[in-house]
């Protein structure tokens, strides 16, 4: 088959790395320019870079809505459209256009998840497990039907880094095996069952502040959410920004006032979080690793020397 590719960041990369490892003919290659956007710049592996060491041209947009592009696209002639990572819609005239129509791969087990950062919102939820989807492309966004689906469990010290590393495996083999099934002319592909579609919005720095009116469960899943090379999860102490690297539920519950720096356990130090708090039901969070606004990493026990005071949404 002929294979237009559209696609972006790592997950684009690791998807046009097994077209060009298919036996398939790549054609055409369309990305993103490169990012500032603090969730762009990680996993970053370049897929023009990719496309241009094998000779395969490169088209860079930000939206697939000219007429040059159009123009390119019906002088490929493609038999088939692979997307992975392309941030904006692409439109029926571009998705329809081969004969076999468009395969979407997406980071999540969809119906669920559909849109941004499905990892990040998955951990943060608590879902037991995550993968990746491979879909044939329709007028809605991550809604078509679904070719080939892969799950792994999240286990319960895992971060959104582990689950990207261990997701991001899964895309070689779904889009070489799709791959081969399109081409074998199957077409009975299995409808998503749309009473049970999510869809989530593109992450920003705000999504990171946390709200100590959260339970201590769902903060330190947000803490292992906001991983490495990620924005980490933050607060704020005496006016300045905190970021936490490292926390866990605590053992005792603690009542007070969320946000409250009380009490050493273990290797950190608890604050009191979670609505019922107030009412001495709610177990802490423990904060155990933390990184200062200049960027040095710390035991939380060195910068809550003394207990009392209160960490804060805002400075």
């Amino acid at each position: 088959m002929r294979i237009v590719m559209f696609g972006y960041q790592t997950w684009g990369h690791r998807t046009l790395r097994a077209l060009l490892d298919s036996g398939h003919e790549v054609v055409l290659v369309v990305t993103h320019p490169r990012s500032e956007h603090a969730y762009e710049r990680i996993w970053s592996d370049s897929v023009a870079d990719l496309a241009e060491e094998h000779g395969v041209p490169v088209l860079l947009r930000n939206r697939p809505d000219d007429q040059e592009l159009m123009a390119r696209l019906k002088e490929a002639d493609p038999d088939l459209i692979v997307a992975n990572n392309w941030r904006t819609w692409i439109p029926p005239e571009i998705f329809t256009l081969p004969r076999h129509g468009t395969l979407n791969v997406h980071d999540s087990l969809l119906p669920a998840y559909a849109g941004f950062s499905p990892l990040i919102w998955a951990l943060i939820n608590g879902e037991k497990e995550v993968g990746v989807t491979a879909h044939m492309m329709d007028e809605d966004l991550d809604a078509g039907d679904i070719v080939l689906q892969r799950a792994v469990p999240v286990g319960p010290d895992d971060t959104a880094t582990d689950l990207f590393h261990r997701t991001v495996d899964l895309i070689a083999p779904i889009v070489t095996e799709s791959l081969a099934l399109i081409a074998s002319g199957r077409t009975d592909w299995t409808p998503q069952d749309r009473s049970m579609a999510s869809f989530f919005h593109k992450r920003s720095i705000e999504d990171s502040e946390i709200d100590w009116s959260w339970p201590a469960e769902d903060i330190a899943r947000l803490v292992r959410a906001q991983s490495d090379p990620y924005p980490n999860a933050f607060t704020h102490y005496n006016g300045a920004r905190v970021r936490v690297l490292k926390a866990s539920v605590s053992t005792g519950r603690y009542g007070g006032t969320p946000g409250r720096v009380f009490i050493r356990e273990g290797d950190g130090v608890v604050i009191v979080a979670g609505a019922q708090a107030r009412k001495g039901r709610s177990h802490g969070l423990v904060i155990e690793r933390v990184r200062t606004e200049d960027g040095t990493d710390l035991p939380a026990t060195e910068l809550f020397r003394t207990m009392g005071g209160y960490l804060t949404r805002r400075p």
